[in-house]
């Protein structure tokens, strides 16, 4: 007799008789099948130890507890997710939002070591003061805390030369030779440490041209500097007895341009702010920061034409304005002032300004001001 069914060609469509024979296989396998006599006789066996106490709590629960092992082992995976996680944290706490251990604040050497991202070079004159940084007071492992010069880039970095391209009758070559000279010009005045130190910058002056005024002056302000004549209008000094710089890192951001020039010539406008930290010499670690902004017109003239030096440059505008310096002490250097110091000389006159916005003209502005912070 057949497994199959009669067929009722009516109702029922015709099922090909291999898959039928497939469907009838899996029933089979599927039905419960009767335990085995010796199944039986275990099962009875463990049911009566049971009765009598003779087996653990628990011993029906097999399954049970192997989710148990495997809940542990999934514990144990996440602990050790967990402890990554941690080891990362403790090794840069910035990943976690929000900094919720304060390692933003700037107050210790921690924000030193964070990695702040330096700007890009500037290409065009900014439209306002930087944006305040986070708050944080300047110290030996951080001393640009709590300065937008933070994010400003290092010494001569920040004095980028734009590609040089002919003007008018002159070469990019010569657009060129203009341009290294200004930047050379800003580094030796600027940045070189002996300059800084008080030193006469013998390599800033040997790139002006001899046969102009400029040079002599600056000669004579360094000997003897006056409020007339002071060399601070090319030159960053400080009194190497009373201040020195905080490690090797000078902050400076600005840009320089070029168009042709009226004396056959070149004429490059360079207008950059150098951020210096110093402490004193007296043994203190009090850090301040002393802001320096200067806009230099400089060119090359032609000497078949005019009374001018091959390769010298002639300075046709100098100005400078310091922020953070006493402004009643002509004696050639800058002097800083220290928020534990108070005041000394006669009180600022002059409104309060932002030395480092870069957006205003300097102008001819010298009335003895204030700062609105360093």
């Amino acid at each position: 007799m057949s497994d199959k069914p009669a067929e009722d060609s009516s109702s029922t469509p015709e099922v090909p008789d291999e898959v039928w024979e497939q469907f009838v296989r899996a029933n089979e396998q599927a039905a419960p099948k009767e335990p085995s006599a010796r199944a039986r006789m275990v099962t009875d066996r463990l049911r009566q130890q049971e009765a009598r106490g003779e087996l653990p709590e628990g011993w029906r629960t097999g399954p049970a507890r192997q989710e148990r092992k495997r809940g542990r082992a999934v514990g144990k995976a996440l602990g050790v997710l967990l402890a990554v996680a941690v080891a990362v944290v403790a090794i840069k706490p910035s990943l976690l939002p929000g900094d919720p251990f304060g390692s933003g604040t700037g107050s210790g050497s921690g924000a030193a070591d964070e990695a702040v991202e330096t700007l890009p070079a500037e290409t065009a004159a900014p439209t306002g003061p930087p944006q305040s940084a986070a708050a944080g007071t300047p110290t030996l492992d951080d001393p640009f805390a709590g300065s937008p010069a933070k994010r400003w880039a290092d010494g001569e970095a920040g004095i980028v030369v734009p590609k040089a391209k002919a003007v008018g009758a002159q070469s990019a070559a010569k657009v060129e030779q203009t341009l290294e000279l200004t930047r050379k010009l800003l580094i030796e005045s600027n940045l070189d440490k002996a300059t800084l130190r008080g030193e006469t910058p013998t390599a800033a002056l040997n790139l002006l041209d001899p046969e102009q005024d400029v040079r002599s002056e600056l000669n004579e302000a360094l000997s003897r500097p006056s409020k007339d004549n002071d060399p601070l209008t090319m030159f960053s000094r400080f009194d190497p007895d009373e201040i020195r710089l905080v490690g090797d890192v000078v902050k400076v951001r600005g840009r320089m341009t070029f168009k042709e020039g009226e004396h056959a010539s070149v004429a490059v406008h360079a207008d950059y702010t150098f951020v210096y930290p110093v402490v004193r010499t007296d043994g203190t670690t009090e850090v301040t920061r002393t802001i320096v902004r200067r806009v230099l017109d400089v060119e090359i003239p032609d000497p078949a034409r005019y009374r001018a030096t091959a390769g010298k440059l002639t300075v046709l505008r100098r100005d400078e304005s310091a922020g953070n310096s006493s402004c009643d002490v002509d004696d050639g250097f800058l002097h800083p002032e220290f928020p534990s110091s108070q005041p000394t000389g006669t009180s600022p006159s002059g409104p309060t300004t932002d030395p480092y916005d870069r957006s205003k003209d300097i102008g001819d502005e010298k009335d003895c001001g204030t700062v609105s912070r360093t």
